[in-house]
């Protein structure tokens, strides 16, 4: 019975490994203008943007823009929608910018979030055999190995970050990141959030 208990806990540590490596989320890349000055948002007000074809990922991303903007100290002001097509239209950023001046805002942060259908195995596969315990001899076998959770479709979000300035129209700065398929949305969107606003606070935008 030790045998068997010590096997079974080997094959859930293997899968709980396999698992955790397969997701993640990483900064492809950022830019600063080089003039930017250091924390040109601390304090201020920011309006808060997230370009998306579905309504729902539009609605979490946007809250949780807010949530880090205000963490940072800053003044959430969200922004329009436009108008009938808000669920697949996003509006230009000329009328951001003029929404954000009629707002008070300094500064427009926007997130634009693409999606990537990702059709993938679970990269974790566990050994399924032989195993007995009988005359004070334990064997164990490998036998045939079949992939934990089957061929399934998640999808993969990336979110590319820009910083305009309201009163000249300058980018300030921008980021991309992304994560790995997941049918965990909400969490996708929150640890792309993480990332960018990260690379945002190493660049002193804040």
């Amino acid at each position: 019975m030790a045998a068997n208990r010590s096997l079974h806990a080997l094959l859930c540590a293997t899968l709980a490994a396999g698992i955790a490596g397969c997701a993640s989320t990483r900064l492809d890349a950022q830019w600063s203008d080089p003039q930017l000055a250091p924390n040109p948002l601390r304090g201020a007000r920011v309006m808060v943007v997230c370009e998306a074809y579905d309504l729902a990922v539009k609605r979490i991303c946007q809250d949780q823009m807010a949530a880090e903007v205000v963490a940072r100290g800053g003044t959430a002001v969200p922004g329009p929608d436009a108008g009938a097509g808000a669920a697949v239209r996003p509006l230009n950023n000329d009328q951001y910018i003029g929404a954000a001046r009629d707002a008070g805002a300094k500064a427009v942060l926007t997130h634009s979030v693409t999606t990537a259908d990702v059709s993938s195995g679970s990269g974790v596969s566990i050994g399924l055999g032989a195993f007995g315990i009988g005359g004070g001899n334990v064997r164990g076998g490998a036998g045939v190995s079949m992939p934990v959770g089957g061929y399934q479709t998640n999808t993969g979000y990336a979110i590319n970050s820009r910083v305009t300035e309201v009163a000249s129209g300058k980018l300030l700065w921008t980021a991309k990141a992304s994560a790995s398929p997941s049918s965990d949305v909400s969490g996708q969107l929150s640890e792309l959030n993480k990332a960018v606003f990260g690379a945002a606070d190493k660049a002193q935008l804040f």
